[in-house]
């Protein structure tokens, strides 16, 4: 046997707000709350989910893990600017040269656009 990755937790300042976020993203929808604040994210009965908990520490540094989305019904460049309106920003973290964009949440968190498209 062998576990299976079920949820990505992401800390943050403001769980809603970055819910929001995400779930426009990634058309996810909320899951449920937890009492202590946190929001979980995602398409019932299919994982994994994203888990977003409240803490009161800013981010501090580059995250060691990241997420990757790909288009799903659009190109790259559409879905970029639709990001940007969801509130992404582009980011340069030294990259150079590639075929996909680095972006952060409206908290800071890297995320990257890659270029090819999937199913939805």
């Amino acid at each position: 046997m062998a576990c299976r990755l079920t949820e990505l937790v992401l800390d943050c300042a403001d769980p809603e707000g970055l819910a929001r976020f995400w779930c426009a993203v990634l058309d996810y929808q909320e899951l449920g709350r937890e009492d202590d604040g946190s929001v979980e994210i995602g398409r019932p009965g299919e994982y994994p989910t994203i888990v977003l908990g409240p803490v009161d520490e800013p981010k501090r540094q580059k995250l060691r893990l990241h997420i990757d989305v790909n288009p799903t019904d659009r190109d790259q460049d559409a879905e970029l600017e639709r990001l940007l309106s969801l509130g992404a920003t582009l980011v340069d973290i030294g990259q150079g040269d590639v075929s996909w964009h680095v972006l952060t949440d409206p908290e800071g968190n890297e995320f990257c656009l890659l270029r090819s498209r999937v199913a939805p």
